[in-house]
Order: structure tokens, then C-alpha cells, then sequence
């Protein structure tokens, strides 16, 4: 019967473009284009070098590393330490592949690997610094803005979600004093190395071919979107949906008059985030519009991350019911950031004030975010292990 039904869309879609051959020709064309324009440039040299660390064992490092970080604040193992940060740094669909890999690896429970990938995939951080506030809102300040409200309410999630399936079983935990966790991640990386038993070599390549791969399948998906959302909006299905989603922005607290871009957000994010841009709005009800979008990610980046995610017994569904929360809180928290706690947002923005080709503007934009990332993360590694601290009994911990 789901064959059947299945199969139903599929015919319909194969009609419109027998009907519309050059419209879904040119969609196709535009997202061939955006594939291999934006994506492959952006994310191959970030799924080349996951590939790399997983096999060189530094996610076995992590794991043991990070493990007191990681179980208190999002109750998941330190190796999902990894999956955070490549996930934070690259953007969708990275987190929810090294996910799986993890997975199939048995570092990870089902509850766990849920858990994961509901508050890791994020939109990549050059796309809401640089398309988003530069080409579409045409104000760099915006960037850290848009960008704080989508990371803080990802990591709100990520909190949120510890709680999900608590009651099931959880991975081992390791179980390490503090003082000997350097000892004990050195350990466990050359223990995963001994195991892979590749030469470098042989593992540059298998990434480079695995990450082909995967950017293969991101760009049919891509194309395929691009033609469905270009045969939604000839037949009217966008305006239908449209109508329907007025009770619910509404509802969540968003301009009803953003319901087209929105709309077209819940397909696609770049085009739903394009059209918000230019909406005759307030700069606050637009930048609520398209972190609405960033959040929710659109169809094409949930049916990417349900591949990923296909070879192994993960579902879909909290993923979808996380990417709804996390548009919401986002939409809320931008309009946070843009208003009371613009104060405070303001020394963000200031280096980003000054002319875009000057020098030190581009070396904050391009060393100066990843350090404060790094830092930050320093600091909530700190914050983890002292969490873990208290929460231990000293004779058993510092033994």
C-alpha cells in the first residue's frame, strides 16, 4: 500500500514536467547550477577532512575527551563531540552522514544518535554571513545576528533533547578520572588507528571518492527540489499552501504578510530566504521570516538528512519535529537580539562595520569567527567538566 501511495506524486510530478518541459528544464539548470556553484565548494573540503579524522581516530579522541562535556549537557557520548562541531562549522547535511557513521560504528544508541542529529544540522555559517546579510538583506551587521539567534536556539534544542528517551539504555560510559582523560584519548586514537589499519594514502582517497559520493546524491536532491518547487508554484500549489499556513504564522507569532515566503521556505530554504528578504516588511519582521526558514531547513535538506540517515535504524520524525522548534525559537531569539539585547549584539557587529575589503575586516571574517568558535567551545568543555565534577563524589572521581 505506501508503494501505492508512493507512487501517486511521482506520476503526477513526471505529467507536469511532460507538460511544462521547458519550465522544469530550466529549474533543473538553476539548481545544477546552485549544486555545483555553491554546495560543492562549500562542503567538500569539509566531508574530505571528516572523512580523514574519523580514520586517523580523532573522533575515538574526542569521544574520550569530551565525554564529560558531552553526558551532561546533551546526554549523548563524546564522540557526538565531533558531529557537533563539524556540524556547527559546515551546516547540514555533514552532522546527520557522521551520524549514521557513528552509528553503524555502535558508538551511538538509536536514542543517541536522534538526540544528535535533532540539534546539529544547522545552515552553514558562510550562507547566513555571506548570502543571507550580504546578497540579500545587503547588510553585513546582520550577519551575527541572524546567525547568534540560529546557533542559541539549536543549542537550546540540543539541551531540550537530552530528555528525549531518557529511560533507554545509553552507551558505555568510559569512566575516566580527570586527571588521566589526556592519557586514556590518546589511547583509544591509537586504538582506532590499529583497527582501520589503512595508510594514508589509501584513506585520502577512500574520502575524497566517499565525499564525491555523498555531494553526488546532495545534488540530485538539489535538482529535484528545484523542479518541484518551479511545478508547485505553475499548478498553485505554493498559494494552497499559503492559505494554510496563515492561521499557523499566526499562531507562532510571524507577519502574516510573509506567508508566500514561508511557503516557499518549507520546500526550499535559499529561495524561502531570498523571497523574505525582499519583502515590504519591517527589518525585524523579515529577519524574523527567514530565521523561521534557517530553522526549519525546508524539504529538500530533511529528505538529504532521511538519506543519510536511511542505512540505519534512526527516524526521521524527531528530526522534522526539532526543525519546527528550532525555527520558532529562532524567529523569537532574532527579534531578541535585534531589540533588547542589541546593546550587547552591537560588539559583534562592529567588526563587521568597517569596508568589506579591508584587511582586517577579512581577517575577521575569516580567522577571527573560527577562533571565537573555538573558544566558545573551549569554554563549554571547561563548563562540562566542571559539571562533571560536582556532580561526582570526590573519593570516587579524583582517584
Amino acid at each position: 500500500m505506501s508503494a501505492t501511495v508512493g507512487a501517486i506524486p511521482v506520476l503526477l510530478v513526471l505529467f507536469l514536467i511532460i507538460l511544462h518541459p521547458l519550465q522544469a528544464f530550466q529549474a533543473a539548470l538553476g539548481g545544477l547550477e546552485a549544486w555545483w556553484e555553491i554546495v560543492v565548494p562549500a562542503l567538500l573540503p569539509f566531508f574530505v577532512l571528516s572523512q580523514l579524522l574519523m580514520g586517523l581516530g580523532i573522533v575515538h579522541f574526542l569521544g574520550v575527551f569530551l565525554e564529560p562535556f558531552m553526558r551532561p549537557l546533551f546526554n549523548v557520548p563524546g564522540s557526538a563531540a565531533f558531529v557537533v562541531l563539524m556540524g556547527y562549522t559546515s551546516g547540514a547535511p555533514l552532522s546527520a552522514l557522521l551520524t549514521a557513521q557513528l552509528r553503524s560504528q555502535g558508538l551511538l544508541t538509536p536514542a543517541e544518535g536522534e538526540r544528535l542529529i535533532c540539534f546539529t544540522n544547522n545552515a552553514s555559517p558562510l550562507f547566513m554571513l555571506g548570502a543571507v546579510a550580504v546578497g540579500m538583506l545587503h547588510d553585513p551587521q546582520l550577519g551575527p545576528i541572524i546567525a547568534a539567534a540560529h546557533y542559541a536556539a539549536n543549542l537550546s534544542l540540543g539541551i531540550l533533547f537530552r530528555f528525549y528517551r531518557r529511560r533507554e539504555g545509553s552507551s558505555p560510559m568510559a569512566g575516566t578520572p580527570l586527571r588521566r582523560l589526556p592519557r586514556r584519548a590518546w589511547q583509544a586514537l591509537l586504538e582506532a588507528q590499529r583497527r582501520d589499519g589503512r595508510p594514508f594514502g589509501q584513506l585520502l582517497s577512500d574520502a575524497v571518492t566517499r565525499s564525491f559520493q555523498v555531494l553526488l546524491a546532495i545534488g540530485g536532491f538539489i535538482v529535484l527540489f528545484a523542479v518541484v518547487i518551479r511545478l508547485a508554484q505553475l499548478t498553485g500549489v505554493t498559494r494552497w499552501l499559503e492559505k494554510a499556513l496563515v492561521p499557523f504564522l499566526r499562531l507562532v507569532g510571524l507577519d502574516t504578510q510573509s506567508t508566500s515566503a514561508v511557503a516557499a521556505g518549507m520546500l526550499e530554504m535559499t529561495i524561502g530566504t531570498k523571497t523574505a528578504g525582499e519583502l515590504p516588511l519591517t527589518l525585524p519582521a523579515r529577519l524574523a521570516a527567514i530565521s523561521f526558514i534557517l530553522g526549519w531547513a525546508g524539504l529538500s535538506v530533511h529528505a538529504q538528512v532521511a538519506a543519510m540517515i536511511s542505512g540505519t535504524d534512526l527516524r526521521l520524525s524527531p528530526f522534522i519535529g526539532a526543525r519546527l522548534l528550532h525555527g520558532v525559537l529562532a524567529s523569537k531569539l532574532v527579534l531578541f537580539f535585534y531589540g533588547p539585547a542589541q546593546p550587547v549584539v552591537n560588539l559583534l557587529k562592529a567588526p563587521f562595520s568597517s569596508a568589506a575589503g579591508s584587511w582586517h575586516a577579512l581577517w575577521i571574517y575569516y580567522t577571527g569567527f573560527p577562533l571565537l568558535a573555538l573558544m566558545f567551545f573551549i569554554s563549554l568543555t571547561a563548563l562540562g567538566l566542571l559539571v562533571y565534577a560536582l556532580l561526582r563524589r570526590p573519593k570516587n572521581y579524583w582517584s
